[in-house]
């Protein structure tokens, strides 16, 4: 419900592929996962390597599962590519992932052996990270997929990582291909953290076109990026322009939050404590969503904020409910005991006691 939720130790909210499990995050999960070709029999797969788990009984796959994943998976078989199946232990039902060159096997191996996304540590995801790096928008499809998947699901502070490993001239032209529009979040941040100062202008002049526009596509991620590159000098435009205007449509201040979340919890180019002055600012500015960034101050620790909440509790502002609701509980975490019997007291719909 909450616009903001804090990102620490957790997937990047401004990638798209954040809110999808990802078909690499299938494998890690899958007990049993092989490279299989079609035999002559319609219903049985040879099977030609094991990337995880026990070979199956006699070698083959049997009965239980689409024929071929897709078109493009087709056409791979008969260059003579296998396909890349997996399964959950309980279940009898093989999922074909897609077809890939066994010359990655040993790729596919470690990437099957890591952990579900929500165990990973930050040492864990920096590794998951150098090890996907490399087969961005690699030549085997597969690959490619399923290695933009999980960086795109990976921490913010994790892809920072990735910044020794990246090609800005490539990055470059990922984002200038209208056939990876889709992929232009995740891009935009790898620019800002490969990118130079001609990049940062370039950006810049992005984000004045979508602020004359009120365009909030791909907002979140033209500020991050923006503000890896220029860094804390370039907060006070953000201020301006997004969390002082009344102006602003919601969509753009949700961005521009989420931008700013990521750069707190991160603690890289923006400190955190910048990102609570900035946060502080848009509290004043719109106290009828303050609570919209009282997660990430829970989470890291702030009650410097607690006054103003309590005193938002109190009056009789209008608060939008996601807002209320946030405000709530941050207001329960707190140390303060006056401020846990408000959040206590007060109910989470507008205008009740």
């Amino acid at each position: 419900m909450l616009a903001c939720a804090s990102t620490a130790g957790a997937a990047c909210p401004l990638c798209l592929g954040a809110l999808q499990q990802t078909k690499a995050q299938q494998l890690v999960i899958a007990q049993q996962a092989v490279l299989a070709v079609p035999t002559a029999d319609a219903s049985r797969f040879r099977v030609v390597e094991v990337v995880k788990g026990e070979r199956p009984q006699g070698g083959a796959i049997e009965g239980g599962f689409s024929r071929f994943g897709s078109a493009a998976d087709a056409a791979a078989l008969k260059g003579g590519k296998p396909l890349l199946l997996a399964r959950d232990g309980p279940f009898p039902t093989w999922v074909i992932l897609g077809a890939i060159g066994a010359d990655h096997l040993g790729w596919l191996r470690k990437l099957a052996a890591g952990k579900p996304a929500a165990e990973m540590s930050e040492d864990e995801w920096r590794a998951r990270v150098a090890l996907v790096v490399p087969y961005l928008e690699h030549r085997e499809p597969l690959a490619a997929g399923l290695a933009y998947g999980e960086l795109a699901a990976a921490p913010y502070a994790a892809m920072r990582a990735a910044k020794p490993r990246l090609d800005a001239r490539a990055v470059r032209a990922w984002l200038a291909d209208p056939e990876r529009a889709a992929r232009q979040p995740l891009y935009l941040l790898l620019l800002g953290f490969a990118g130079n100062a001609q990049d940062a202008d370039a950006l810049e002049q992005r984000l004045e076109a979508a602020w004359k526009a009120g365009d909030a596509t791909n907002l979140g991620a033209l500020l991050a990026a923006d503000l890896e590159l220029r860094g804390v000098a370039r907060m006070a435009w953000v201020d301006e322009r997004y969390l002082r205007d009344r102006a602003r449509a919601e969509p753009e201040i949700k961005a521009a939050l989420l931008a700013l979340s990521v750069h707190g919890n991160a603690g890289g180019a923006v400190p955190r404590e910048r990102v609570i002055q900035s946060y502080r600012a848009f509290m004043k500015t719109h106290p009828e969503i303050a609570g919209y960034v009282a997660q990430d101050l829970a989470a890291w620790r702030y009650w410097d904020a607690v006054p103003e909440y309590v005193a938002l509790m109190k009056s009789d502002l209008r608060q939008q409910y996601p807002s209320r609701v946030a405000i709530l509980a941050y207001l329960r975490e707190s140390p303060s005991a006056e401020a846990r019997q408000v959040g206590q007291q007060t109910r989470a719909l507008p205008g009740t006691r």
